[in-house]
């Protein structure tokens, strides 16, 4: 027993002197470009390391049954102290996480420390828009501080690993993740991927209040066949490269510590054991260094795609390059006995650990494994009254007026306001999906809100409305997570009676209507993009009454507004707007903020318009100037037109802004050579507002068929009112190129138009030459 113990504290003082080592020659930039720096001292652990221990360390369970104070008797502890664990998920706060590594650092044979992963997608206990609706702020800046906020948040709760950005293009509204993802264009999502990515890890990743950051899912996992999650995805390689895969490249170049893989197959592998991906596309193209994750029992799933056993996949997907398993627990059961048979290498065993260590080390969690334990900052920097003020702001500014007939918005703070509808008074569901982190109750509600903006200069009336759906097991469904609504066990007709009782007395009406947090999400595919009928039934009610009716649209993916658009007023989308859901709304019914969201996501006439994007090929037989004609013949459907409801780029002001003069300084480029593209942009209305100035790109003749019309700038601009703004674009060979057949990156010679306007649907129109 003596004996052993020695050979234990040898091992420890061994591995605590290469420790201790870590930073002795080291400068504070301890990105993931910096992973050579930290060879040596991985592969003096890796000396030390059992296979077992080896194995441990790529092993991710949830946290399961730890709780502080008993974390010792859990299960998960258990084996974090055999070593055979590497990090965990799914745990917060100080004491707990602290509790935890100290198991991992103090008892287990090598004292490596753990790494903490969350989901902090769109903020911690400070809940920021939906990543969809964050998109629609089109302000990289203020996206990139949600970011910066969630790591500060997190990080003093204990966490350093994050699982975000999620930039998974999506052009089906049917698949509930569209609401996690940044719309259907690629140029914006590699936009947004990289503000992300800068805003969690900064530029050094030791210090304490910066996340490691995870993109995810790797990839196309927002294509799925019929829009149902975790299905088929299957696509040729140009239309992956072009259209799909350019966001998680982004995330890469700007310097992403891990990636996480997707669900879905790809060209018929799995992508959990697809080394085309993992290996030749991520490492070998990409250059990527850090280390890769499954998504959640993303191993033991392949079984079930029919690719092999469980010992079988868990090779396949070590070999393939996932270094981390999330919860299988098949490289923790099934290499040893791999290894042995031949099916796996030793060094496929040691390149996966070393990723590992090395992402430990560049989280400086060698040097103090308590680093993210700091009981103050826990105490001082989560949930304060700056973030909120900040999270109030970007809530308002990622909000989409998409109608506004004879300006019944803003409305005034005076007389009876009416607000009615089943999303008034929940504030559990005003964060949206996603949110795992937040305090559901604290969160403001539209009543709150309302309330509060008034203050004594209105009166505000509350009603019910209706409940979310008539089919109660649908609503559960949608309800789940803790967001539930209770069910009112009034009847219908005496629900709706109390609204329009409230109604009448009322000199405009806010509906409050829509999904519910969890309509939208991971498994909340949906084949109806329609309103829920009951609601549908309630708000057709209210716009009988005769008094004007601002609809209030609480949505996490777009949805059919055909009939809301002929016969609402007013519609204003707030997606899910987060902690400051209430006050953000208030600010902007009320025209304390002008809203200048502009949509990510083409909104379709129906259904069987889907997928519908912006950025489609043309046809052979293209309707062309009859948009809104059936033509026999044509590329087109004999009960509804081509073009969408509210099209990309799209969003209202309550001021109007006026474009003119689209100028190009020069009319003819080459590859050394660039052009400058002005428009000037007049603020014609009454209220000071911002503008989505987008700019778009035809390639007129190419090598394989090109988009009818590519978003390749834009800039978002505060005009005051009967101000002229110029703004301008450059455009040069870089934002030319694209993958031809042979998957070369490259800018074709050629005519090309530009495009400058307010939404995809850009009239203003220019022409150049491109020459090598």
């Amino acid at each position: 027993m003596n004996t052993l113990t020695n050979i234990k504290n040898i091992s420890i003082l061994i591995v605590s002197i290469i420790f201790m080592g870590c930073h002795s020659n080291q400068n504070n930039s301890n990105t993931p470009s910096n992973n050579n720096s930290f060879e040596a001292k991985v592969d003096s652990i890796l000396s030390l390391m059992t296979v077992e221990e080896k194995l441990g360390q790529l092993n991710l369970p949830s946290s399961g049954d730890i709780t502080t104070g008993v974390s010792e008797s859990s299960n998960v502890a258990k084996k974090i102290e055999e070593g055979k664990v590497g990090g965990l998920f799914n745990i917060k706060t100080v004491g707990k996480i602290k509790e935890v590594q100290k198991i991992a650092v103090e008892k287990s044979r090598l004292g490596i420390p753990l790494i903490f992963g969350m989901d902090v997608i769109h903020g911690y206990k400070t809940t920021f828009p939906i990543p969809l609706g964050l998109s629609a702020s089109w302000d990289l800046d203020m996206i990139e501080k949600t970011a910066r906020i969630a790591a500060i948040e997190a990080s003093a709760d204990g966490i350093n690993w994050t699982f975000s950005p999620m930039v998974d293009v999506s052009r089906d509204p049917r698949w509930g993740r569209i609401s996690e993802g940044n719309g259907e264009d690629a140029y914006l999502g590699s936009q947004i991927a990289s503000a992300m990515v800068r805003g969690y890890q900064q530029d050094d990743l030791t210090a304490n209040n910066t996340l490691m950051a995870c993109v995810k899912h790797f990839a196309l996992y927002g294509a799925p066949e019929a829009g149902r999650d975790y299905n088929t995805v299957d696509m040729s390689r140009i239309r992956m490269y072009n259209e799909y895969l350019p966001p998680y490249k982004a995330a890469i170049d700007a310097g992403v510590g891990s990636v996480m893989v997707s669900f879905n197959e790809i060209d018929g592998v799995p992508a959990t054991g697809n080394k085309w991906l993992l290996t030749e596309l991520l490492r070998n193209d990409w250059g990527f260094d850090g280390f890769v994750v499954t998504d959640y029992t993303g191993i033991e799933e392949m079984m079930y795609h029919g690719v092999g056993s469980f010992q079988q996949v868990s090779a396949q997907a070590l070999k393939a390059g996932s270094d981390m398993d999330m919860v299988s627990e098949g490289f923790l059961s099934t290499l040893k006995k791999s290894l042995d048979e031949g099916l796996v290498a030793m060094d496929d065993i040691d390149t996966a650990v070393k990723r590992i260590l090395t992402a430990k080390y560049q989280l400086g969690l060698f040097e103090d494994p308590y680093r993210y334990c700091d009981e103050n900052r826990a105490k001082t920097e989560i949930f304060t009254a700056e973030h909120k003020a900040f999270a109030r702001k970007v809530s308002a500014e990622s909000m989409v007026l998409l109608k506004n007939e004879n300006e019944t918005l803003p409305i005034k703070k005076s007389g009876t306001i009416a607000l009615i509808g089943p999303l008034a008074n929940t504030a559990v569901n005003m964060a949206g999906t996603w949110s795992v982190a937040t305090d559901q109750e604290k969160s403001s509600t539209v009543l709150d809100g309302l309330k509060e903006v008034v203050g004594d200069k209105a009166h505000v009336l509350y009603a019910k409305g209706s409940n979310v759906d008539y089919d109660l097991q649908l609503e559960k469904r949608t309800t789940m997570f803790g967001k539930t609504i209770p069910r009112d066990e009034r009847t219908d007709k005496q629900l709706l009676d109390e609204a329009l009782s409230i109604a009448k007395q009322s000199d405009v009406i806010v509906a409050a209507i829509g999904e519910t947090a969890e309509f939208s999400g991971e498994s909340s595919s949906r084949t109806n993009l329609d309103i829920p009928q009951v609601q549908k039934d309630l708000l057709n009610a209210l716009l009988k009454t005769g008094k004007p009716v601002v609809l209030v649209l609480f949505t996490g993916r777009p949805l059919v507004l055909v009939e809301e658009n002929k016969n609402v007023p007013a519609i204003l989308n707030v997606w899910f707007p987060g902690s400051e859901a209430g006050l953000a709304i208030s600010d902007v019914l009320f025209g304390d903020v002008n809203p200048s969201g502009k949509l990510t996501a083409t909104f379709p006439r129906n259904i069987g318009q889907v997928p519908i994007f912006y950025n489609h090929k043309n046809t052979g037989r293209p309707l062309g100037n009859s948009e809104g004609k059936f033509e026999k013949f044509k590329s087109n459907y004999l009960d509804v037109r081509n073009e969408p409801l509210y099209p990309f780029g799209y969003g209202l002001s309550y001021t109007n802004f006026d474009y003119s003069n689209l100028k190009l300084n020069k009319t003819s480029i080459n590859r050394d050579s660039e052009i400058t593209v002005s428009v000037d942009v007049t603020n014609s209305g009454n209220y000071d507002g911002k503008e989505v100035v987008q700019l778009y790109i035809r390639d007129i003749v190419g090598s394989v068929t090109r988009p009818v019309k590519e978003l390749k700038g834009f800039k978002k601009v505060m005009i005051k009112k009967g101000e002229t703004q110029t703004v301008t674009f450059t455009i040069s060979n870089k934002d030319l190129k694209f993958y031809n057949y042979d998957l070369d990156f490259v800018a074709e010679p050629g005519d090309f138009e530009v495009f400058v306007g307010t939404n995809s649907d850009a009239a203003l129109k220019a022409s150049f030459t491109f020459s090598n």
